[in-house]
């Protein structure tokens, strides 16, 4: 088995289908046994993917003409053969001798892909250079994603776009139900594994080193589960008292509903997502936390046809939005995501807050969080639902985390290591 020939074919699902990167390496990785084989192709799909840009500029250098859309198993395969010259430990002659030989089922390409990357290994510095030329290259973004973030943000852009390059540091969140923080902290020292807590979230651990969650103490009995400190603050801020019906709208895949749990057991919580597949997942987790609720595949924006009418006193609506955010860990959104995306999902997020307003008890708590950005998506966002509901008042969020906004408060991409996100707290008038 040729690992470069099968990083190729797992990035042309996501270069010529749409599909995800995570699905596509979903249904390529269980085909290659060998860990450190698994390994090794994935680290190439994210490398090529993370960037793209840049290495797609070198290739259009180096390439006399553009590879037909029928051939992108090819262009795959010499952006991997560039990422692994570029940026991997791999010897030159065997990145070079091993991704020539994956063209075996393309005879054609054995001679192109040897000539463009040992053109590469003597044009490297120009073509460097070059890449430093071209804003595309340089931030490894598209251009419309440069602009919005250099609209939104001419203070912090340069920062966001350099944080979308880099690997992600792995994050746990320890199970309150199963013990201390402080506690795990010692019991993964003795196991070697190096850890610190994260500061302004009391149930967060930052890795010095990703591993693989069966490496991690307890992990298949519940201890702890793997969720960036970003996403761990919406349960402190929903501030769920004993017994309060709560309201995880667009739960999968169920990471803030177990954290809203393991902190208030008593809470009874229903957990809605349109996608059943997804919600699988949210069972599997509550089981393996041993927390448990209610889960049920639903339309967020029509609660007529699941809600019965009941009232909530705590609503978290994780609203679907571009994921600009969280690139560092699906730098494939890069690729996939569309400006024209972004009226389809405001309308939706806006959409679904009115629905859900409706739900929320008088004294209630809605929380409005997204992984994204972009003021559209959030601030903008929470001040028109707020013009168009005045028996909706916006609570502070008092915190040493994120940017103080108008309207709620916004973490940027590697604010203290974590993801981008946003948050918004309202209150219904009683």
């Amino acid at each position: 088995m040729n690992l470069r020939g099968c990083a190729a074919q797992i990035l042309a699902k996501v270069l010529a289908d749409g599909v995800s990167l995570t699905a596509a390496l979903d249904a390529g990785l269980p085909k290659i046994k060998d860990h450190q084989d698994k390994a090794f192709v994935q680290a190439c799909c994210y490398g090529v993917i993370r960037h793209y840009f840049a290495l797609e500029f070198m290739l259009g250098k180096l390439l006399s003409r553009p590879l037909k859309a029928k051939d992108t198993d090819i262009k795959a395969l010499l952006l991997v053969g560039l990422y692994q010259l570029q940026h991997m430990r791999v010897k030159p002659h065997a990145a070079v001798s091993e991704t020539v030989a994956a063209t075996s089922h393309k005879p054609w390409a054995k001679n192109l892909v040897n000539a463009v990357l040992r053109q590469y290994l003597r044009d490297a510095e120009a073509l460097t250079a070059a890449c430093a030329e071209d804003d595309q290259a340089r931030s490894n973004h598209p251009a419309w994603m440069i602009a919005a973030f250099a609209a939104d943000w001419p203070d912090h852009y340069p920062r966001l776009l350099s944080a979308d390059d880099h690997a992600p540091p792995m994050m746990l969140r320890v199970n309150a139900l199963r013990g201390e923080r402080g506690a795990y902290l010692d019991e993964l020292a003795a196991a070697g594994i190096a850890a610190q807590a994260v500061d302004g979230c009391a149930t967060a651990l930052r890795l010095d080193q990703a591993l693989s969650v069966e490496q991690l103490p307890g992990f298949a009995d519940g201890r702890v589960s793997v969720q960036d400190a970003a996403a761990q603050l919406a349960a402190e801020l929903l501030d769920v008292q004993a017994g309060q019906r709560v309201l995880d709208v667009c739960a999968a895949p169920g990471g803030k509903t177990a954290a809203i749990l393991e902190m208030q057991p008593s809470a009874e919580v229903l957990a809605i997502d349109i996608d059943p597949a997804r919600l699988k997942r949210v069972d599997d987790n509550l089981t393996r936390l041993g927390v448990s609720a209610t889960t049920l595949a639903a339309d967020a924006t029509r609660p007529d046809s699941w809600a019965g009418g009941h009232l909530f006193e705590r609503i978290l609506v994780d609203a679907p939005c571009s994921g600009l955010g969280v690139i560092r860990r699906h730098p494939d959104i890069k690729l996939l995501r569309r400006e024209s995306d972004l009226a389809t999902l405001t309308a939706l997020q806006a959409q679904i807050l009115n629905a859900v307003w409706d739900l929320l008890a008088p004294g209630g708590i809605l929380l409005y969080a997204t992984c994204s950005v972009l003021k559209r998506e959030n601030e903008a966002q929470i001040e028109q639902f707020l013009a168009d509901h005045p028996e909706a008042a916006e609570l502070p969020i008092a915190a040493h985390w994120g940017l103080a906004r108008p309207h709620g408060r916004q973490i940027l991409t590697g604010d203290r290591q974590m993801d981008g996100f946003y948050y918004a707290k309202l209150r219904k008038s009683a």
